[in-house]
C-alpha cells in the first residue's frame, strides 16, 4: 500500500470536505500538501501556507503523486489531467464535461504514461455506478441501463410532481438549497445527465461516443399541465438517461424526460437522490440508490477513489479491447407525450401512429410513436416550445412496429 502526496486544484465545498476528512482519518495514508486556488485573497478554513495560485507549484513537485481536480472549469481541468498525467501523477477527477468531451484523448493520454485516471464522482456523487460497471457486467450479458443521474433537476420535479410549485419556484428552491448552480443551464437543459450518460456507455459496453451525437432533452420546457397529467394517472415525471442494447446487438442512447409508474424502482427516487436502474440477462434487475447532490455525497466518491489510489487501482476497459463492442444506433421508435399551444407548434406527420390527443381551452397534448433519428432531427424538437416527455415503457424496437404495421394492413386487407 503506497503513501498519497496529494495537490488539490480547487477548494469549493467538496475541496474543504475533502481537506476535512483527510485531516480525520490518518488510515487513509493520504495528506494533502499544496491546494491549487484562483482567489488567493479569499478566507479559508485551513492553514494559509497550504494554497497557492501557481499551479506549476504543485504539477512540478515530485512528492505529489495524485492530482484531485475539483474546479468548475472543464478546459482548465483538462490541461491540469493532462499535464499531470504526463507527469506520471496519478488523476483524480469529478468533472464530467471535461471527461466526456475528450474521452478519446484521455484514454490515449492513460494508455500512454501508464498512470491511474479515477473519476467515480464524476457520476452519480455518492452511487458507485462506475465501478460496479467496469468490474462487474459483461457486456454481452447487460441489457441496459436506465438512471436519474443529476440531483440537481431530479430535486426540482420532485418538488413540481408534488403539484402547485412552478418551473422557476423549484429552481429557486434547488439554489437555496444548494443543489443548483446560480447558472442551472447544464442541469435544466439535461447536459449534465448526457455528460454521465457518455461516460456510462464507455464502462456498460465499452462504446465511445461525444454527448453532441446523442439524443437529448431537459426538464426547462415543462409546463404546469404537464404534471398534471403525470398526477392524473398515478405518474411521476423524471429525467432519465437510458442506455439499451437491442436484439440486432447495437445500443440506443438518450436523455429523455419520462413518465414513470409504480413499481419501476425510479419512481420512489426523490429530491436530490439518485437512482440508476442496471437490467442483465442473467442477474435480472439490480437498483443503485444515493445521493446525487451535494456536499458529501462527493466528497465520498473522491475519497473512495484516493483509497482506491493507495493499491493502484485503475480503470482496465477492459469491454474497449473485447472486440465485442456494440456501436450506437437510433434505428428505433419512441412513444412519447407531446405539449403544445397549437398545432403549428408540432408537425404531426413525423410521426408513425398518434394514439391520443387531448385539448382544453388553453392547452393540448398528444402521445403518438415516432422514429428516434425522425425526433432528434424534427425543427420543432429544436426550436424550444414543446415538452417531449417518454411514455412508460416507450422504447420501441423497429421490427416490432413493423410487425404492427403488418398486422394492421392484414386486418385492412380482410375487412376486419
Amino acid at each position: 500500500m503506497q503513501k498519497l502526496t496529494i495537490g488539490l486544484f480547487g477548494f469549493g465545498v467538496v475541496g474543504e470536505g475533502i481537506f476535512e476528512v483527510l485531516n480525520n482519518t490518518p488510515s487513509l495514508c493520504a495528506t494533502i500538501k499544496k491546494i491549487c486556488i484562483l482567489h488567493p485573497d479569499k478566507k479559508r478554513k485551513a492553514p494559509g501556507e497550504l494554497f497557492t495560485s501557481d499551479r506549476e507549484e504543485i504539477l512540478c513537485d515530485p512528492e505529489i503523486n495524485v492530482i484531485v481536480e475539483l474546479i468548475d472549469d472543464a478546459e482548465a481541468a483538462l490541461d491540469i489531467t493532462r499535464a499531470a498525467l504526463s507527469k506520471g501523477k496519478a488523476v483524480v477527477s469529478a468533472n464530467k464535461k471535461m471527461i466526456a468531451e475528450h474521452l478519446e484523448e484521455l484514454l490515449v493520454l492513460q494508455k500512454k504514461y501508464g498512470v491511474p485516471f479515477l473519476y467515480e464522482a464524476a457520476v452519480c456523487g455518492s452511487v458507485p455506478v462506475i465501478r460496479n460497471l467496469e468490474e462487474y457486467y459483461d457486456n454481452d450479458m447487460l441489457k441496459g441501463i436506465r438512471g436519474i443521474v443529476n440531483g440537481s433537476t431530479n430535486f426540482m420535479l420532485s418538488r413540481m410532481n408534488a403539484g402547485g410549485v412552478s418551473y422557476a419556484d423549484a429552481l429557486c428552491e434547488a439554489q437555496q438549497a444548494g443543489f443548483a448552480e446560480s447558472d442551472p443551464t447544464l442541469d435544466v437543459s439535461g447536459r449534465d445527465a448526457l455528460n454521465k450518460l457518455v461516460i456510462l456507455l464507455l464502462h456498460a459496453y465499452g462504446t465511445r461516443t461525444e454527448p453532441h451525437k446523442l439524443l437529448c432533452r431537459g426538464i426547462s420546457l415543462l409546463h404546469p399541465s404537464d404534471s398534471v397529467v403525470a398526477g392524473e394517472r398515478g405518474w411521476r415525471i423524471k429525467l432519465v438517461a437510458t442506455a439499451l442494447k437491442l436484439k440486432c446487438g447495437k445500443v440506443a442512447a438518450f436523455v429523455l424526460p419520462e413518465f414513470v409508474r409504480n413499481p419501476d424502482p425510479l419512481f420512489q427516487v426523490q429530491n436530490e437522490f439518485n437512482g440508476v436502474l442496471i437490467e442483465s440477462q442473467l442477474a435480472d434487475q439490480q437498483f443503485l440508490f444515493g445521493k446525487g447532490a451535494g456536499r458529501y455525497p462527493t466528497s465520498s466518491a473522491v475519497l473512495s477513489d484516493i483509497a482506491a489510489l493507495r493499491y493502484d487501482y485503475r480503470y482496465e476497459y477492459r469491454k474497449l479491447s473485447s472486440g465485442l463492442t456494440p456501436s450506437l444506433t437510433q434505428d428505433l421508435y419512441l412513444k412519447i407525450y407531446v405539449g403544445f399551444n397549437s398545432w403549428n407548434e408540432v408537425n404531426k406527420w413525423d410521426f408513425e401512429t398518434i394514439s391520443e390527443f387531448h385539448s382544453t381551452a388553453d392547452r393540448q397534448y398528444l402521445v403518438g410513436t415516432i422514429h428516434l433519428e425522425k425526433l432528434r432531427n424534427a425543427e420543432w424538437f429544436h426550436d424550444g416550445s414543446a415538452p417531449v416527455i417518454l411514455m412508460p415503457e416507450g422504447i420501441i424496437e423497429k421490427r416490432a412496429v413493423l410487425e404492427h404495421s403488418l398486422k394492421k394492413i392484414s386486418l385492412q386487407l380482410a375487412g376486419v
